[in-house]
């Protein structure tokens, strides 16, 4: 008897589940206990098990696709068993099992059965369109399943994504340094001597979304793929010289500057003459240096650079945030002259070496410990207080910033810390955090002392309900005693969403966060 799979709850708060990885394909026998899937989740991608041994008999969500819990995953039965009822009765809708099923049959004309079609994944809960950061391999190369295709830049980080099928790379849709919305045409892989045209011109065509491959009818018609207006974004113009247009893909540009080459002394090999990055790599300039081209005073010049998906998100996040939570703040000043002692004594022990920023993420943790109103969400209907600490610590890259989280801060040690902030930031710049790595946070430190700013404010890193902003340690003018002497000072703001954090609790935190900053030592006790 058939046994139908739902996407299933795989933590508290999940609410729609992404299938990252399926480990058995249609025709499979399954055994109890076999790993069916990768499932990510909103906090964490987990394997999947099977509770029944037989066939897998249908799949309801195709790898990269999106649905709610109790959404139909798989059908799991015996081999020939007729599953029909199952995908036209029941949750499914009628209409679309039925264009599954003729998906499934012979009507799937419309697409050559000697292609398949590769569209951009979904690589992270969040994403919602891809840039193509790099191709590894090009048109006209063998493909082998499981070879690296493309460099994907997420919101997140940077991916290789590689090849589920075996064939020839016939046709790339997305150009390195372009982006694509999630499920637009990447690239088509078949035989070698395929009708790319044919292939093109169904993907045009109305029904080219049910006829997708036979492998993947059913996500195509139950998440239908809108039908590309256009197979490549639109170009991107980076720079103007002598009123003449260079069009270069922005990972050229960014190979170029990195290189110190003249982009304006490229020649491109790109659709239109645009630069792109092999011409970059292949570059070399003429005998004797060249001659730069004269660009005279006065002209006008501008450079347009494609948003990335990390900016995108960061805009759009940071909008919900500053206009949806009522933000407030609470300005302090630390002295912090036995901080530094602290920090001295401390790393004169043998291979040791602690920042003040590991300082203040561990003083902080502790505070939040004791006042755990602070360390909350907020939602419409309640207030989570935390009673762990996983502290989000903003790191600067390249296109903006990413906050890596250090799990169970109060109960790491100032070197423990230390070294997992600093592996986290040379990580970020090379965008190989894991989506796992960023997910979690419970409150957030945003540190520009390094900078020499001295006092800023932050917006809260949602759902978090506040953010510590951190300035630069000031020698001043400070009485102590009844005397005047230089003191060391550190303001720090503390923004709060004022629907769970009230101001004299916000001012609490900051009081306990005071005792342990300015006698670091009772955070060894």
């Amino acid at each position: 008897m058939a046994e139908i799979i739902n996407m299933p709850r795989l933590s508290d708060t999940m609410e729609e589940g992404t299938v990252a990885t399926w480990f058995k394909k249609v025709g499979d026998t399954v055994s109890e206990g076999d790993i069916l899937a990768e499932i990510e989740t909103d906090k964490a991608t987990m394997e999947f098990e099977a509770f029944h041994a037989g066939e897998l008999l249908h799949i309801g969500i195709q790898e990269g696709g999106t649905a709610p819990v109790d959404t139909l995953l798989a059908i799991i039965g015996e081999k020939g068993e007729d599953i029909s009822a199952h995908l036209s009765g029941g949750t499914p809708d009628v209409a679309v099992e039925e264009a599954v099923v003729e998906a499934e049959t012979s009507e799937v004309v419309a697409l050559p059965s000697d292609v398949e079609v590769i569209t951009m994944p979904r690589l992270s809960d969040t994403m919602e369109e891809g840039t193509v950061a790099s191709w590894l391999k090009k048109v006209g190369e063998t493909v082998a399943e499981g070879d690296i295709l493309a460099e994907i830049e997420t919101d997140k980080a940077t991916m290789e994504f590689e090849s589920f099928h075996n064939g020839t790379l016939l046709y790339v849709g997305i150009q390195e340094g372009e982006s694509a919305p999630v499920d637009s045409v990447l690239a088509i892989i078949g035989a070698k001597d395929a009708d790319v045209k044919a292939a093109l011109a169904s993907l045009d065509s109305k029904t080219a979304p049910v006829a997708e491959t036979p492998k993947a009818a059913a996500a195509a018609v139950a998440a239908p793929v809108e039908t590309p207006k256009a197979l490549a974004t639109p170009v991107v113009a980076v720079k103007k010289v002598n009123n003449g247009r260079i069009i270069a893909s922005p990972l050229a540009k960014k190979l170029a500057e990195e290189k110190g080459i003249d982009i304006a002394m490229v020649s491109g090999s790109g659709d239109g003459g645009r630069i792109i990055k092999r011409d970059i790599e292949g570059y070399q300039p003429a005998a004797g240096g060249g001659v730069r081209p004269f660009v005279p005073s006065g002209v006008e010049s501008v450079e347009e650079m494609a948003n990335s998906q990390m900016r995108k998100t960061i805009a759009k996040r940071l909008a919900a945030s500053k206009f949806t939570a009522p933000h407030y703040y609470l300005g302090v000043e630390y002295d912090m002259d036995n901080a530094i002692a602290f920090r001295t004594q401390f790393n004169s022990i043998p291979d040791t070496k602690i920042s003040f920023n590991d300082i203040i993420v561990k003083a902080t943790a502790l505070a939040l410990k004791k006042h755990p109103q602070v360390n909350s969400r907020w939602y419409d209907d309640k207030i989570v207080k935390h009673n762990h600490v996983h502290m989000g610590v903003a790191v600067a890259v390249e296109d903006g910033l990413v906050v890596p989280v250090v799990q169970f801060a109060d109960e790491q040690s100032l070197p423990q810390i230390g070294a997992l902030v600093k592996d986290y930031a040379l990580r970020a710049r090379d965008k190989k955090l894991t989506p796992a790595e960023m997910d979690g946070s419970t409150f957030t430190i945003s540190n520009l002392g390094m900078f020499g700013i001295q006092e800023f404010t932050s917006i809260i890193n949602q759902p978090n309900s506040a953010i510590l902003s951190v300035g630069a340690i000031v020698q001043k003018p400070v009485v102590k005693n009844g005397q005047i002497v230089v003191g060391n000072m550190m303001k720090l703001t503390l923004a709060c969403d004022h629907r769970s954090v009230d101001g004299a609790t916000g001012s609490q935190f900051l009081q306990t966060l005071q005792q342990y900053i300015e006698n670091p030592l009772t955070m060894l006790l």
